[in-house]
Order: structure tokens, then sequence, then C-alpha cells
């Protein structure tokens, strides 16, 4: 079992900047792929941003340009640097681990809210 903590997440102004990290534990090396997800009330639980074991990175539309997925295999964290945050970017994030692919998630954190105010 993989278990997923997310932290980082808070209040902040528009334009302003959060660092999300999410630590991964348990039976870790199945992961390739991690990910993190936001859900907005009312919308689509949506992949943000991810990256592979090889650091490969894929971003949404939305955040290009503004957020960075970085990844340190070694104390098995995964970061999300969210910048010049908008008010539309106000979610729960969710951390995610894939086996393969990250739009197939086989492990969930609880979520960090994260509030952009305006």
């Amino acid at each position: 079992q993989v278990q997923l903590v997310e932290s980082g997440g808070g209040l902040v102004q528009a334009g302003g900047s959060l660092r999300l990290s999410c630590s991964a534990s348990g039976s870790i090396f199945s992961i390739n792929v991690m990910g993190w997800y936001r859900q907005a009330p009312g919308k689509q639980r949506e992949l943000v941003a991810s990256i592979s074991s090889g650091s490969t990175t894929n971003y949404a539309d939305s955040v290009k340009g503004r957020f960075t997925i970085s990844r340190d295999n070694a104390k098995n964290l995964v970061y999300l640097q969210m910048n010049n945050l908008k008010p539309e970017d106000t979610a729960v994030y969710y951390c995610s681990a894939s086996k393969y692919f990250a739009l197939f998630p086989d492990n969930w954190g609880q979520g960090t809210q994260v509030t952009v105010s305006s």
C-alpha cells in the first residue's frame, strides 16, 4: 500500500505563490508517475501536472508557465510550485501516484485546500 500525504496548502492573495508537497511512503517502488489533481466546487477533478520517474513533466494548459512540478526520488517527495495564483486556482489539491499513467491513479492523498482570494 502507498500512502500519500499532502501539505503546503493555505490562503493566499491573487498573484501570490504556494508550494505544495506530497510525501510518499509504503510500497512506492512500483510507482513511476506522480501527479497533482485539483477539484473545485462544482467542477470535475482535473489533472494539473504530472511527473515521471525520468522527470518528464506535463501540465494542464490552465497552469502552464505558472506551476512547476518536481520530484525528489531520494526523499520520496513531489512538489508543486504555484506562482501567480489566480482565484480560479482555488481548489482542493490531491497528490496522485500511478504505476503507469497519470490519468489512471493507483493512489490518492487526502488533499490540501488552496484558496486564492481576489
